[in-house]
């Protein structure tokens, strides 16, 4: 047996012909568009139920008031961030932690169960796809026209057609990144603005730049931002495993593919009940042959299915032979209760565990936040000072943040030290939604300061509410200094 050096020898001997550039050769496969045919079925009423639940919550969110205001805004100037009857600050960012760890685990839940189906129906790309194809094919027509009409020379029809189509397009786009926008600034004063050409220029940087993002992305790019610019796409395997449902072709079933006349024997023909007729491939929205087996681009939407089982159903075979499915299932042959008993195994009822778990946290946080954020600053100008009958007084600066929206007085107390009082008035007023700063002066008698010692002390200040319903009193530290 030949040892490495003979095969160094040998490849030092292979001539090497580099590649004129002007054979045009390529490193990548030329795109080819993919052409979806429509498709009817319980699936494809699903898909279009989320996509009217989706858009109904996105575009209608921001024109819904609350309080006098958007029930969403993220008010960046002022960094207050209105959901419904929640306000929030920058300091409430541990929220936005606990939504994405949320997400994340719901993610993994749905994947490890069900494989892509957040892809396959409620993802925004699939979602504004589905859209804009579906003005595309009722201005174009069905698949057969739209190939046609791009592979034809430019006419007067095909100018109007395609014109037609951009422009719907655009105005789905634009007021896509408006409404965007809106969640952002006021989307009643933003569309006031629209008419009057008032539009600060990064909200219309903003608009635009969502409106091009969506054009783009499910006008022209559709499928290749799924198969290349997704990462879910490339880690998604991680968490699949045998017992994971997956739109699957039944190959024992299926094949040998072959076409017949409906009504005869594929039995005695030695065929499958595959027809190869090619539908599953001309409606998959990704441009797969599904019958190919599992495949990363597979965004389990399912219209395979949908197409498939219209075949089965006029040529009198049991619908299925494209179906939600296991690999463990498949090739055991279990049925359709014994593979879903099976996904429901250790992994599922973790990730199902972790989600109610940490939900259940989430919103008993938000339910227990209190409504009034205190920081506490001292004056770096003096650390202390003596004043009248030797009383020792240290100076500091409150930040009260109001996170209701109505004016609260609040109440300031302090405590630590025997005898420690505040200065001056103790009370302050915040308006609604709003923040103030409050200089108050904490005084210590002489006798307590000398029996605590020169140094610094730990003290706590105590802010509650003064005029309203009991709250909870919020606690922050800081320290006195007692001079020598």
């Amino acid at each position: 047996m030949p040892g490495p050096t003979s095969f160094a020898a040998a490849a030092r001997t292979i001539p090497i012909h580099p590649v004129a550039a002007d054979e045009g050769a390529s490193l990548f496969e030329k795109h080819r568009k993919v052409y979806p045919r429509s498709v009817r079925g319980g699936f494809a009423r699903w898909r279009w139920a989320m996509v009217w639940l989706t858009q109904v919550v996105f575009y209608g969110l921001p024109w819904l008031t609350w309080n006098g205001r958007p029930s969403v805004l993220f008010d960046l100037v002022d960094r207050r961030f209105y959901i419904f009857g929640l306000v929030l600050y920058p300091q409430d960012f541990i929220y936005l932690t606990g939504l994405l760890v949320l997400s994340a685990f719901g993610l993994f839940f749905a994947t490890a169960a069900a494989g892509r189906v957040w892809c396959g129906y409620a993802c925004p790309q699939t979602v504004y796809t589905e859209i804009f194809l579906w003005v595309e094919r009722r201005i174009e027509g069905e698949r057969g026209k739209r190939i046609r009409l791009d592979a034809g020379p430019w006419t007067m029809d095909k100018l109007r057609r395609k014109g037609l189509k951009h422009g719907i397009w655009g105005i789905i786009a634009l007021w896509t990144g408006f409404t965007f926008v809106g969640c952002f600034t006021p989307i009643h004063q933003l569309w006031n603005e629209a008419f009057t050409l008032a539009f600060g220029p990064w909200e219309w940087f903003w608009v635009d730049f969502y409106a091009l993002a969506t054009y783009g992305n499910a006008g022209f790019m559709r499928e290749q931002v799924c198969k290349y610019m997704c990462p879910y796409a490339r880690f998604q395997s991680a968490m699949f495993d045998r017992d994971t449902l997956l739109v699957s072709y039944d190959p024992a079933r299926g094949d040998p593919r072959g076409k017949r006349a409906r009504g005869a024997d594929a039995k005695a023909a030695g065929l499958g009940d595959c027809i190869d007729c090619g539908l599953c491939v001309q409606v998959c929205p990704v441009g797969i042959d599904i019958r190919d087996g599992l495949q990363y681009e597979c965004i389990a939407c399912a219209a395979c299915i949908d197409a498939c089982d219209g075949v089965m159903d006029k040529m009198a075979y049991p619908r299925g032979l494209i179906r939600y499915a296991t690999q463990e299932g498949m090739d055991r042959r279990l049925s359709r209760a014994q593979m879903l008993r099976r996904v429901a195994r250790p992994r599922v009822l973790a990730y199902g565990a972790a989600l109610l778990a940490i939900g259940g946290l989430f919103m008993a946080s938000l339910a227990h936040r209190s409504t009034l954020k205190v920081n506490v600053v001292r004056d770096r100008a003096a650390l202390a000072r003596l004043v009248g009958h030797g009383d020792v007084e240290n100076l500091y600066r409150l930040q009260l943040m109001n996170a209701t929206e109505q004016p609260r007085r609040y109440r300031v107390r302090v405590q630590g030290i025997d005898g420690a009082r505040i200065s001056g008035d103790d009370t302050a007023e915040v308006a609604a939604t709003q923040a103030r700063w409050l200089t108050v002066g904490v005084r210590v008698p002489q006798a307590a300061a000398m029996a605590a010692g020169p140094g610094s002390h730990a003290i706590h200040f105590s802010v509650d509410v003064a005029d309203g319903p009991p709250s909870a009193a919020v606690d922050e530290k800081s320290t006195f200094v007692i001079p020598r």
